[in-house]
């Protein structure tokens, strides 16, 4: 039976009256977290110790060789002869001959030079006895006081003399011309590059190879300025008899060479700040930077760029914390009675990975390292393995995100 239509908003009503009386006697039970008084957030922490710490400068550079030099012919002629050791890259011993020059005409000089010292020297005997006889001459006669010069022919005797000594001088030209025909090394080193092959006519001053010195090569670092007060800088002091002050230890380390490091020491400080760049230089030396007594490491190269740690100043009771705790790099945070504070800080040193605190925070600190993201300082926290963080998740809060977020208000 269809009721009619007057009827329907009777029935409708009658029904929203109902289910209102239902719930009414059986309301819906809320569930609620548990009370805001406890720990919102789990932390790791890292009690701050003070501790002896030595700094570690990082710095960079280009292998260079201490002695470099470009060998010249100081003589001109057709090259007869090449050492197989000078090509680009090739080792040599000091002494070693590298090229010849062709000394036929230099052989001749000295012969030459030869008769003519010997004919000078026949005209100085014939000269010095010329004056023993004038002497002899003016005491047989009887004369009377010293005879003079002229008569004792002592202006002659001198001529000659001074022929003898121009006869050595060019024998001893024409022997070192005859020498200099056969280049030597100066040092034991490296052909860096060659200018010249046989059978080439070179003249004087010709450029005939670059050579470098294979003993030690230098790196030139830069420093930066805020790290000159944490490195003892060797200095030589001229007007006392102190030696030069020793700047340390280095280690030289290159992604050309994956296998070990070398080590070196700074040597000397440049005089001047490079203009360029406004920082102050220090120069690293390496020995043996080819391996030629050394096993199992890979040989440096010229021009080969490196990365170096210098050793610096030890300093006392220091307080170093990880960078990624520091925000925005000026504050850290720290549990204090279950609570998270912020603590602005001042550093006085940082590298990559570490930061020396000197301000803000003390020894025993607990200092937050779990990454922390928009949070409140204030907020109540719990240090995981503690008893605090036993309790269950329920009221406890994850911080969203990590790295430098700041604070919210």
């Amino acid at each position: 039976m269809t009721l009619p239509k007057k009827f329907l908003p009777v029935v409708i009503l009658g029904i929203f009256l109902l289910v209102a009386a239902v719930i009414k006697l059986n309301p819906p039970e809320a569930q609620r977290r548990p009370g805001g008084n406890g720990p919102q957030i789990a932390v790791e922490t890292q009690t701050i110790a003070a501790r002896d710490y030595t700094i570690r400068i990082e710095s960079y550079g280009t292998v260079q060789p201490r002695v470099r030099s470009m060998l010249v012919a100081q003589v001109g002629g057709q090259i007869v002869d090449t050492n197989p050791n000078v090509r680009d890259g090739g080792f040599f011993e000091r002494g070693d001959v590298l090229l010849r020059i062709d000394e036929r005409d230099y052989a001749a000089d000295v012969s030459i030079a030869e008769a003519a010292l010997a004919d000078a020297q026949q005209v100085l005997a014939e000269a010095d006895a010329r004056t023993q006889q004038a002497r002899e001459d003016w005491e047989r006669l009887g004369n009377a006081g010293e005879p003079t010069d002229l008569v004792l022919r002592i202006p002659q005797l001198k001529a000659a003399q001074a022929r003898v000594r121009s006869a050595e001088s060019s024998l001893q030209k024409a022997r070192l011309d005859l020498e200099r025909t056969q280049i030597r090394a100066p040092f034991a080193g490296r052909i860096l590059r060659k200018f010249v092959d046989l059978g080439q006519v070179v003249s004087v001053n010709t450029q005939l190879a670059e050579i470098y010195a294979t003993d030690v090569v230098e790196i030139r670092l830069p420093l930066r300025n805020r790290d000159l007060q944490y490195i003892d800088l060797p200095e030589t002091y001229r007007h006392t008899d102190e030696t030069a002050r020793a700047g340390g230890h280095v280690e030289i380390r290159s992604e050309l060479a994956s296998q070990g490091a070398w080590d070196a020491e700074l040597v000397r400080t440049e005089s001047a700040i490079d203009e360029t760049a406004r920082q102050l230089h220090v120069i690293a030396q390496i020995s043996d930077p080819f391996g030629t007594t050394a096993t199992g490491r890979t040989p440096l190269k010229i021009g080969q760029y490196v990365t170096a740690r210098l050793a610096g100043k030890t300093l006392p009771n220091a307080l170093v914390v990880p960078n990624n705790t520091i925000y925005q790099g000026t504050y850290v945070y720290v549990v204090e009675d279950g609570v998270l504070k912020r603590r602005d800080i001042d550093i006085a040193w940082q590298n990559d990975s570490e930061a020396i605190v000197t301000a803000g925070i003390a020894p025993g600190d607990e200092l937050v390292v779990t990454p922390l993201g928009q949070v409140t300082s204030g907020v109540r926290v719990s240090i995981l393995g503690s008893a605090d963080s036993e309790r269950g998740a329920e009221g406890r809060v994850r911080p969203a995100g990590a790295g430098d977020g700041g604070e919210t208000p």
